[in-house]
This record gives C-alpha cells, structure tokens and sequence, in this order.
C-alpha cells in the first residue's frame, strides 16, 4: 500500500503493516531531509504531489513489486508539505520470506517511486534562494501537451 500523507510518518506503524508469521525479512528505507544539496546549504524542502494519481502509481509499484520479488508485503508513505532538515519525506517497509526478496523489493519500490510518481520537491536554501529540483519530467510533460506529436 502507498499514500501520500501530510502528517509526519511514523516507521513504526509501517513496520508493522508489514508484519507476518509467514516472514523471515524485514528490510525498510527512509528518506530524510537533508542539509545540503550540489554544495548548498539547504534549511527545509516542500513537497507537493497529484495526491491521486501518486498514490494509483505509487499503488502500481506495489503490486509490481509483490509480483516479481514474491514478498507478502509492502507499505510504502510519503510526505508532502513543508518538511524541515530531518524530518522523514519517504518511508518503505517491506516484508519476505527471505532476505533476498525483501532487500530487493526494497529497493527497487524507493527507485521506481523516486522515477515514477508524481511527486515534487521544492528546496529552500539557507541564502534565501529556493528552487524546483528535478523536474525535468515536468518541463517533458509541458512540452508534450503543447506540441502534439
């Protein structure tokens, strides 16, 4: 399960959404606010989402992974708004038979959810300069919608 939530997120509630007899693994990620981004200090980050079609795409590579790494479960938050140096942005919890299976699923939701999913990152810097990283997908998408073809 993927969902975009405002709230901070708690690893511990996802851990256990993830817990099964059936287990043998348990592999999790979390993505935190980080104080620096090519050389600049960075104080906070905004996230911003198509809270919709994130979570149905967020939801796809869930499923995805269930299939090819055969785990029994995936709960998979992200956070959006206004998020301080620190704070959680992402967490990914994963459940398996096996090691293997769950650090595997592991990283290949956090990958797919970072390329996939409509999700957005605004950084605030400590010299007052704020910018949109990564959004080359969205100049792709602009681009596309005003020249057909």
């Amino acid at each position: 399960m993927f969902t975009i939530v405002t709230q901070p997120i708690d690893p511990a509630v996802l851990r256990q959404q993830a817990l099964d007899p059936a287990a043998g693994a348990f592999c999790s990620f979390e993505g935190w606010v980080r104080n620096h981004h090519q050389g600049r200090d960075v104080h906070a980050l905004d996230y911003e989402a198509y809270r919709s079609l994130a979570e149905k795409e967020g939801n796809r590579i869930v499923a995805e992974a269930k299939e090819r790494f055969g785990i029994l479960h995936a709960a998979c938050q992200h956070r959006v708004g206004h998020l301080k140096v620190g704070e959680l942005a992402v967490v990914v919890a994963v459940s398996a038979a096996h090691r293997d299976a769950a650090f595997d699923a592991c990283r290949y939701l956090i990958d797919e959810l970072k390329a996939r999913v409509p999700i957005w990152k605004k950084e605030h810097f400590v010299d007052g300069e704020s910018g949109w990283v990564r959004c080359d997908h969205c100049h792709d998408a602009a681009h596309h919608s005003h020249h057909p073809g």
